[in-house]
């Protein structure tokens, strides 16, 4: 018989925290921060909290992997590698990155995962990925299901995909419009996120084609109803975005996930399995809509051609939509696009007689779309404990010993000394096996060989019951296997012999392994340029066209005088279409 494929659902995690919410909530592998060197700067965690996720999510054989994805420097190569030790030290199960540095450093043979950062889009980069060393590899998220079914092929090791959340315009990892505009890099945790901000299209006479529209800035990814294409297409892992979440945000997504990958195992479960343990009892229905959004997409995973993929008139939450004003409770928020099409949000102080009376002096037009923004009654909810998670145990009792079985494959035994007292009445042994308090355990099976004459007191039950449980613990941990990192091939050639500046290769080692791998010419990076070389550079590559959003697309004759540029405030930067490729470049003036 085949074994099973694992799934694996990975949830973002800001803080110890919320990690912990969301290995409750059902996820499989949390990723999160370390103190440096992560993409997301203001999602940094201390070696001490990390420590607390990873002896809690081992608990569920839940992995937690942590993100050392941004370019290093050359003086910062020796504190990179401490780091790295000191997660291995603590039991961290896989790091994140993205600067091939990682791969020759003196650090622990701890697993790496290639991170979106690598801008991984095709076969043969996922092909030379897995060769040098990388046990997972995170694909770009602009790929259509058959890019994704071609890169899967084409290697042995798991493929990750993100599935929900945010979504960066540019191709992870090649976006320097930041650096080049504020000096602050995406590429080492500091983007300045200018693609949230409102545009102005002009063509090369200067004339306005779209003014102060959000070009740049995308709805949020959600491919929920595609996952089972996802599973069939070969992914293993599903990743929601977003470590500057909340925990009401983690909670929620994490929950939605957990159930449609739980329903489509359930329809197939001689073929797939997830990949940690535990049944997550949750207490609210989890619902996308309520969370933080922009609206939704399923980016380019269905249509290599998407009509519309960007939140044109405000990069702010759109929430859910409102059929019903009596859906509607005091201190909701809401929010709505006037008739001048302006975004406008406000607190609700009463919902009365069909009427919203808002703490602000707008006016709603009539048959407008209303979208809550803020559901109070559902804020107050998911800030209480909200999901709980349990290891099924078997307990099994003789008149030698008891002996605890769990779905984790752990199995122990401890010997009993029992009494024999025949006027004693029958006991329900089972029962008192039930009861185990404050524990991750709950009773799936129980058996009993006693006789009806044997009797055990009951406080001799309860420290059974703490002895085995702690015995079934010590098991869990001794036994826990770590992923080691994957050996590299040092023959395998890079796909390409000259590598620019968005290949981002910042440090001596980097640029080495570039070289051993048959690269012959090598830029440095953007962030150890000087700011005067910036202007002429592409800063932005991307899938989302700017003309086809709009209904201008090139391909169906538009007259557009060429070169278009976009301006936001004093940036200013050309546009260029490769149309053979559907690409769009954004280009520092």
């Amino acid at each position: 018989m085949s074994k099973k494929k694992e799934l694996e659902l990975l949830a973002p995690a800001g803080n110890v925290e919320i990690a912990i919410q969301a290995i409750l909530h059902g996820a499989d592998a949390v990723y999160m921060g370390a103190s440096s060197h992560g993409a997301r700067k203001n999602a940094a965690n201390s070696l001490d909290d990390i420590k607390r996720v990873v002896e809690f999510a081992h608990r569920f054989r839940s992995r937690v992997y942590v993100t050392v994805n941004t370019i290093i420097f050359e003086e910062e190569l020796k504190a990179v590698e401490k780091l790295c030790r000191d997660l291995y030290k603590i039991g961290v199960d896989a790091l994140i990155v993205q600067d091939m540095a990682l791969l020759r450093l003196d650090i622990p043979p701890i697993a790496l995962h290639a991170s979106t950062q690598c801008d991984i889009r095709t076969p043969e980069k996922a092909k030379f990925l897995q060769e040098v060393g990388f046990s997972q590899l995170v694909l770009a998220r602009e790929l259509t299901l058959d890019e994704i079914k071609a890169i899967v092929r084409s290697v042995d090791v798991p493929v990750e995909c993100f599935v929900h959340g945010a979504l960066c315009v540019s191709y992870s990892g090649r976006c320097h419009i930041s650096c080049a505009t504020t000096g602050r890099s995406a590429n080492r945790g500091e983007c300045s996120q200018l693609c949230r901000l409102p545009y102005t299209l002009k063509d090369a006479n200067g004339d306005v084609i779209s003014k102060d529209k959000y070009l740049l800035s995308l709805k949020d990814f959600n491919v929920g109803k595609s996952l089972p294409e996802l599973i069939e297409a070969g992914v293993s892992s599903f990743k929601v975005e977003g470590r500057l979440k909340e925990s009401d945000y983690v909670k929620n997504i994490t929950a939605y996930y957990n159930r449609v990958l739980n329903d489509y195992i359930n329809r197939d479960p001689d073929n797939y399995v997830r990949s940690s343990f535990g049944s997550c009892q949750t207490l609210f229905e989890p619902s996308p809509d309520k969370s933080f959004n922009r609206g939704f997409t399923n980016y380019f995973l269905s249509d290599r051609y998407p009509r519309s993929i960007a939140s044109l008139n405000t990069p702010k939450s759109m929430g859910e939509v409102i059929s019903d004003i009596s859906d509607l409770h005091n201190g909701d928020g809401i929010s709505f696009f006037d008739s001048m099409g302006i975004y406008q949000g406000s607190n609700i102080n009463k919902v009365e007689n069909g009427r919203i009376i808002l703490n602000q002096n707008l006016s709603i037009p009539r048959n407008t779309v209303i979208h809550r923004t803020h559901d109070l009654e559902w804020q107050k909810l998911l800030r209480k404990e909200t999901s709980v998670r349990k290891i099924k145990v078997d307990f099994s009792l003789d008149e030698t010993g008891v002996t605890a079985s769990d779905e984790r494959g752990q199995r122990v035994r401890l010997p009993l000394d029992v009494t024999r007292e025949k006027a004693r009445k029958e006991m329900n042994y089972e029962d008192d096996f039930r009861k185990l308090g404050n524990t991750i355990y709950e009773l799936d099976k129980f058996t009993s060989k006693l006789a009806s004459d044997v009797f055990i007191p009951r406080s001799e039950i309860s420290k059974l019951k703490r002895d085995i449980i702690a015995a079934l613990d010590n098991a869990n941990s001794i036994t826990y296997v770590l992923d080691r990192r994957r050996h590299e091939n040092k023959e395998f050639p890079f796909p390409s012999k000259t590598l620019d500046f968005r290949d981002n290769v910042a440090n001596s080692v980097a640029d080495s392994f570039y070289k051993s791998h048959g690269v012959i010419k090598i830029e440095q990076a953007l962030e150890l340029q000087p700011y005067n070389k910036m202007k002429g550079k592409t800063v932005m590559t991307t899938r989302h066209c700017v003309l086809r959003e709009l209904g201008l697309c090139k391909k169906t004759g538009s007259n557009l005088k060429f070169p278009l540029r976009i301006e936001s405030g004093r940036n200013s930067y050309t546009l260029s279409f490769n149309c053979q490729k559907c690409e769009m470049e954004v280009i520092r003036l």
